[in-house]
């Protein structure tokens, strides 16, 4: 038994909405077994969650080092064997120092990095998997320059007065920017509330 009382643990109202969803897909991704690196994994809501019912995976969360101590908060009050002590993994520090992976995970991030940081995460993603190797990005996208939705409108002006250099990302770039690290477009799935799930395979060294 544990003494952490969960209503001191960081908690996403976000990730609590969208953690069903994104786990029917995961489900379908991660048939075998598999070492996942999941990026800014926040509060550790998802990590939780996810490796509960993915025994078979094991799930490396990472984030800057002030958001850790939630995370770890997280896994000893449910602690799964599968789940990794969270790292700090800050994108714009390269060489990435983190564990051998064949999948990368992360879920809305990129509309609060900046592009730039946004490229650069894709493009160590290409670096660090092996070929086969899959990079699935769930959150909101942009298409041919319009939004999905009028909320998804409102989102970004919101992101944008948080922050000038937040905000939803255009997904023909995001695709290019994947290609040019050796990671090709495999699905594009629709999600609730207007987010997709992208997954992306590492075809080619780049």
């Amino acid at each position: 038994m544990t003494n952490i009382n969960p209503a001191d643990l960081p908690f996403a109202p976000a990730c609590e909405r969208n953690k069903e969803p994104i786990l029917a897909e995961l489900v379908r991704l991660l048939k075998k077994q598999s070492c996942v690196v999941e990026i800014g994994s926040g509060t550790g809501q998802h990590a939780i969650y996810f490796t509960e019912h993915l025994p078979h995976v094991t799930w490396q969360p990472t984030d800057l080092s002030q958001h850790l101590a939630g995370i770890e908060g997280w896994r000893a009050y449910r602690p799964q064997a599968n789940l990794l002590p969270s790292i700090p993994l800050d994108i714009s520090k390269t060489p990435w120092l983190i564990p051998p992976c064949d999948v990368f995970f992360t879920a809305n991030t990129l509309h609060i990095v900046s592009w730039e940081l946004g490229k650069l995460m894709i493009k160590e993603c290409g670096h660090h998997l092996p070929l086969g190797g899959q990079l699935v990005i769930y959150g909101p996208f942009n298409y041919r320059g319009q939004y999905t939705s009028d909320s998804n409108a409102h989102f970004d002006l919101w992101l944008k007065e948080r922050d000038p250099a937040s905000a939803i990302r255009d997904f023909e770039k995001v695709v290019k920017t994947a290609d040019l690290a050796g990671l090709q477009l495999k699905e594009d799935n629709t999600m609730p509330a207007n987010n997709r799930l992208l997954v992306f395979e590492k075809i080619a060294e780049k």
